[in-house]
Formats: C-alpha cells, sequence, structure tokens
C-alpha cells in the first residue's frame, strides 16, 4: 500500500493508493477513480481518506456533497487536460535523474539568469530551453530562475495566476519535462531557481474554497489573501510549506523566489517566512546541498534576510528594486510614478553603498515613511539581488517596451557594468545580454470569456488613467500579444547584438576572475560622482568603474590602466577622457 507523508497520491502499478484530501467544509466527499466513484472516510481533523486501487496515470478527482462536478485534487502532481480537469497519479522516474554527484550553488558568487518558459524559445517548452542552455553557461550564468510553472488556466500566462501548486503547467512539458530541464541544468552546471506564488490564487479554476478555508475575507492587489494566522489555518500554512519541499526535494530545485511576500499576511508568533526557513534548512542538511531562499519584497524590511539569530527571518537573499530604480532612472532620465525620488547620482551612490535608498525616510510615491536601513554588519550585500530589468520592470510598463527600445548601446551597458561591478547578487532578464528588441508583454489566454474581458479592459482602464491611449495597450487576450514577447534568437547574428553580448561576457569574465568584485562587504565600496558632470565612480579595492551617464565625452579626474570599456577610454597621468555614454574599469585608480 502507498502512503506518502505530503499526501499526494502516487503509487507503483499494480498497489492499492491512499488518496488523502482535507477537506473540513463539505458533508461528505467521494472519490472518482476512473470512472468509478468510492467512499471517503472522514477523521476529525477534516482529512477524508479512502483506498483504491490505482495505476500510474489513473484519472481521478473529488466529489463534495451532492455536486456531480469533480474537481482535482488540490495537491494534483499533474493536470493532462488542464486546471478543470481530472488529477492523474503520477511519480517522477528515479532512473530519470543523472545528477547524484550535484553539490549546487550558494548564492554568494551566483549570477542569476530570470527566463519566462513560454517565451524563451519559439516553442516554449522545458526541451526546447535545453537546447538554449549553452548560451547561458557560455555567458557566464551560475543559475536559470524560472518565471512560475505551476498549473494555470488556459494555455499561456506569466505564471502568476495558478491554482494547483502542485501540478506543472501541461503546455510547458509537465512534471517530467521540469525534471529533463532540471537534470540537464545540473549537467552542465546551472543551479535552477523556481518562482513560486503563495500570496494570491489564480481567478480560474480555484477551487481550494470548496474544500476548506484556503482564503481569508482580506484581500491583496491581486485577490484574497491566503489563511496564514486565523482558525483552520495550520493546515494551509502546511500546504505552502510542503509545496515549497516538494519543489526543492522531489524536483531537485536549488532555489526558490518567493513572489510578493509582502503581501503574505500572517500575525502568528513564528511568521510563514521564518517557518520555511527553518524547513529549508533541514532539508539541505538530507540531501546535503544548499537550497537557497530569495524573497521578493516591496517592504525595505532587512528581517527578511537577517539571520535568525539575530532575530530575522533567515531568508537566503531578496530583490532590491531600490537599486534597479536608482540604475535606471540615473541613465534613462525617467522619473514618472514610483521613480519620482530616484535619478540623482547621489540616490545611486547610495543604493551602491548601502542596500535601500529608501531606509526610513519619505516616499513621495508611497506618501510616507518607508523601509529600514540594513545591518551591513550581519547581512552580505550577496543576499540582495542587482538587476537592470526584471519580468515586472518590462512587462508592466504599457507596452511592455525593453529598455533597448528607447536606449543606446551604450547606456544599456552602463547599467550592465554599474550591477556587474555591484557588491550585489547580479540578475540578468532573458535577452537583456545582447539587447533584445522584442518586447516582454503582459499576456494571459483565460478560457473563461467573462475573466478574459475583464483582464484585458482593466488593462487598458489601468494605463488609460496615466495618459495612455487605449489602442496602444496590447490586448492580453490577444495570441500575437504572446508571439510579440517570444525571444528572437536571429537577432544574434547581428553586429550591434553580438557586440553588447560581448561585453555582457567580458563583464561577468572579470567578475569571476576578481576577488574585489564578488567581496559581499558594503564597508568595501565607495563612491564618487560629479551631478552636474553626469559621470561615477566605483571603487572596489584596486579596480575603480567610471560611468559617463552623459552625452558628451568627460574629464574624470581618476587615473589607471584600462582593463574593459564600452568606447575606448583615453588614459592620463591625473585623468582619465571617457566617450559619452561609456563606462571603462580602471586597475591602479
Amino acid at each position: 500500500m502507498c502512503r506518502r507523508a505530503v499526501r499526494s497520491p502516487t503509487c507503483d502499478a499494480g498497489s492499492v493508493t491512499l488518496f488523502e484530501v482535507w477537506a473540513p467544509r463539505p458533508e461528505r466527499v467521494r472519490i472518482e477513480v476512473d470512472g468509478a466513484v468510492h467512499p471517503m472516510t472522514r477523521s476529525p481533523d477534516g482529512w477524508w481518506r479512502a483506498d483504491v486501487h490505482a495505476v500510474p496515470g489513473t484519472r481521478y478527482g473529488y466529489l463534495l456533497d451532492d455536486d456531480p462536478t469533480v474537481l482535482p485534487d488540490p495537491r494534483s502532481a499533474r493536470q493532462p487536460d488542464g486546471v478543470h480537469g481530472r488529477s492523474a497519479l503520477h511519480a517522477l522516474d528515479p532512473a530519470g535523474w543523472t545528477d547524484a554527484n550535484w553539490t549546487g550553488r550558494p548564492l554568494a558568487g551566483a549570477i542569476i539568469y530570470e527566463l519566462h518558459l513560454g517565451t524563451f524559445t519559439p516553442e516554449g517548452t522545458f526541451d526546447a530551453a535545453v537546447e538554449r542552455l549553452d548560451h547561458l553557461v557560455e555567458l557566464g550564468v551560475t543559475m536559470v530562475e524560472l518565471m512560475p510553472v505551476n498549473a494555470f488556466d488556459g494555455s499561456h500566462n506569466w505564471g502568476y495566476d495558478g491554482v494547483l501548486w502542485y501540478a506543472v503547467h501541461e503546455p510547458y512539458g509537465g512534471p517530467d519535462g521540469l525534471q529533463r530541464f532540471v537534470n540537464a541544468c545540473h549537467a552542465k552546471g546551472l543551479a535552477v531557481a523556481l518562482d513560486v506564488v503563495h500570496n494570491h490564487l489564480g481567478p480560474s479554476g480555484n477551487y481550494l474554497p470548496r474544500f476548506a478555508p484556503y482564503l481569508t475575507e482580506g484581500r491583496n492587489t491581486w485577490g484574497q489573501s491566503l489563511n496564514l494566522d486565523g482558525p483552520h489555518s495550520d493546515p494551509v500554512r502546511r500546504f505552502i510549506i510542503e509545496n515549497a519541499l516538494r519543489w526543492l526535494r522531489d524536483f531537485h530545485i536549488d532555489a526558490l523566489r518567493l513572489d510578493a511576500v509582502h503581501a503574505l499576511v500572517d500575525r502568528t508568533a513564528t511568521h510563514l517566512l521564518a517557518e520555511l526557513a527553518v524547513e529549508t534548512e533541514s532539508l539541505a542538511a538530507h540531501v546535503r546541498r544548499p537550497l537557497t531562499l530569495i524573497a521578493e519584497s516591496d517592504l525595505n524590511d532587512p528581517r527578511l534576510i537577517t539571520p535568525r539569530a539575530a532575530g530575522g527571518y533567515g531568508l537566503t537573499g531578496q530583490w532590491n528594486d531600490d537599486l534597479h530604480h536608482a540604475v535606471h532612472t540615473a541613465v534613462s532620465g525617467e522619473r514618472q510614478g514610483y521613480y519620482a525620488d530616484f535619478g540623482s547620482l547621489r540616490c545611486l551612490a547610495q543604493t551602491l553603498t548601502r542596500g535601500f535608498f529608501h531606509a526610513g525616510t519619505y516616499s513621495s510615491f508611497r506618501g510616507r515613511i518607508h523601509g529600514r536601513p540594513i545591518d551591513t554588519r550581519l547581512i552580505p550585500a550577496s543576499a540582495l539581488l542587482a538587476y537592470t530589468c526584471t519580468h515586472d520592470q518590462i512587462g508592466n510598463r504599457a507596452i511592455g517596451d525593453r529598455p533597448s527600445a528607447y536606449l543606446t548601446d551604450g547606456q544599456l551597458a552602463i547599467k550592465a557594468a554599474l550591477v556587474l561591478f555591484s557588491a550585489y547578487t547580479p540578475m540578468l532578464f532573458m535577452g537583456e545580454e545582447w539587447g533584445a528588441r522584442t518586447p516582454f508583454q503582459f499576456f494571459t489566454s483565460h478560457t473563461d470569456p467573462v475573466i478574459a474581458a475583464a483582464t484585458a479592459t482593466g488593462r487598458k482602464d489601468e494605463f488609460a488613467e496615466h495618459g495612455w491611449d487605449s489602442d496602444e495597450i496590447p490586448d492580453p487576450q490577444d495570441p500575437e500579444t504572446l508571439l510579440r514577447s517570444k525571444l528572437n534568437w536571429a537577432e544574434l547574428e547581428h553586429d550591434r547584438h553580438t557586440r553588447l553580448l560581448s561585453c555582457y561576457r567580458k563583464l561577468i569574465g572579470l567578475r569571476r576572475e576578481r576577488a574585489e568584485i564578488t567581496d559581499p562587504r558594503l564597508t568595501h565600496v565607495s563612491v564618487d560622482y560629479d551631478e552636474n558632470a553626469r559621470w561615477i565612480a566605483v571603487r572596489r579595492g584596486p579596480l575603480t568603474l567610471v560611468c559617463n551617464l552623459s552625452e558628451d565625452q568627460v574629464s574624470v579626474p581618476i587615473a589607471g590602466l584600462s582593463l574593459l570599456s564600452w568606447e575606448p577610454a583615453t588614459e592620463g597621468v591625473s585623468a582619465t577622457e571617457i566617450p559619452g555614454h561609456s563606462f571603462v574599469i580602471l586597475t591602479g585608480a
């Protein structure tokens, strides 16, 4: 008989499967297995159980009370027919793994590459992505970060509308495809991070509230909040934690990116994130490789990455949007919306040396004091992720235009240099390394016509409020929106793109070669700048990155030997002449 602690039914051929589901709300629960209906027995804790003969691939689902609708398993491992269909018994083939000697990769020293599986290649599958891994290895990437791949309604989506968190989206290749992808990455020395969403559920195919109180009356930006601290919240917390551990344990994933943790409302004495950190640390000890938790948060709260011994949650890292905003505004000149407080070189210097810009300071966008300072004695800079762009910072623009659509190649190179020369952990977004000209737009494929129409209308109305012509806003439901967002790998045949790619490779190579650059001590970083002349210099030991953000050549009172530059710099005894929109890395400065 098959019994699993995570309560997801998977068995060998011919065995009896113990089906279990937490469903305290209905008065009666039955299970349909390959068309035959079987009664289930309820225990006092709200779990229903039944032993039924089943084989791998068996389709099954649950019947609640007298409703004839067969619902998928909340912990379904596979959904061959989509999130509204029956679940399928599934277990990964142990023989499919060849990574027994994989020792993992720590976050410190990593180069992360974020990608959306459906647009990374024309085919949009795990197997097609495997064919492009050599490009990432040659670039110098050490960790691939997948945007969410859990099961969602429709054929394509960003992935943040997932409703069956234990299943892998079938059109990508399902769970077996993810296994092949992770195994291939490990074979090439690449770690794998997975973006997971535990702060809300998608609008279509979410049947969890029919079973149990997974949600509360409270809401966040995307929908109802998860029940993390109310009555019956203990099983909900375990549902989330066991989901996270499933990716790390069963799929050999090396890191999780935890989406929008500021939307996790938890007033218990031990926050869910701290509990997850402990569980992850325990699993890491068992599998004998580092397991990493990276938070996305807009709170600028250092407690997330402060060690538990010092009163923090003990997560490994978090995204740092302040650095993105500081770099982007300084280079591009954009100052609208949440960029309003950014743009000066003073702001850029602060984020390069202290992590956050808003650290107990007034945020005009929020209309209040925001953030707390980072204690650099406790927190290494490698715990903060730095980036020139992300799926959010591109895709949440009105038309999803990349920086390559409105900046010069020199400006793109400057942004790359500032991130890759920083003390933080760099992260690239797919295609930025060659200045991809394809947009990354917001796309969906909701099968419910009401949700589909509301999504399209809401997107247009949102940007119309900010002055955009609604006709210019891409319809997320239009299949062409997805197609426009797919990378065009043929761009690499053009000199303009190969030159920028070469620059990225050299910057990453220098970072790997010189310990001064990966040194995570912010106290070892110093910055000089001239606000009027628009140059900034970042010192890392004997190395100095000097960037000219203006269009005109400038003379910077720093001298040294040029190691790497976008345009050739003229070295002098006491100064360096740097062309407009260019950078140079000097040694001995």
